[in-house]
């Protein structure tokens, strides 16, 4: 057990790493499916996919937030300009979706422009729900 700092009191909820053994279930345990691939099963279907990350800010000229993406790999590395693009649809692809300079850092990423934000976000939501998720 650990106790709170500055409190004199111990704290259930935090735990010290050297209490755990290894037969115990914790936070630290692979998923099944990785046990799984590591032990050869052939059962198991990895799907690699690109990932995106997300940020938005607020455009003062148009005075709505702006979506801005930026593309990594399977590998993790950053896509390139070209590889976004092969992302989205191609009638929004250098129309609705530019790359340009983010105001907050200095790389071009990509952005959704403001006037179809509203748009762009409902495809979105839709997205992830019908994949079962919760936006």
């Amino acid at each position: 057990m650990v106790k709170a700092a500055g409190t004199g009191e111990e704290n259930d909820e935090v735990f010290d790493i050297d209490d755990l053994s290894d037969g115990d279930d914790n936070m630290f345990a692979q998923p099944a499916a990785q046990q799984e691939e590591a032990k050869g099963g052939n059962d198991v279907q990895i799907i690699k996919a690109r990932k995106y990350d997300l940020s938005i800010t607020y455009d003062l000229y148009t005075q709505t937030p702006r979506l801005w993406l930026t593309g990594f790999s399977e590998t993790g590395t950053p896509l390139s300009q070209d590889e976004i693009f092969e992302d989205i649809d191609a009638d929004y692809a250098k129309k609705t979706v530019t790359m340009e300079n983010h105001p907050h850092s200095a790389l071009k990423q990509a952005s959704i422009h403001p006037c179809n934000h509203a748009k762009v976000m409902k495809t979105i939501i839709d997205t992830i729900v019908a994949n079962g998720g919760e936006p």
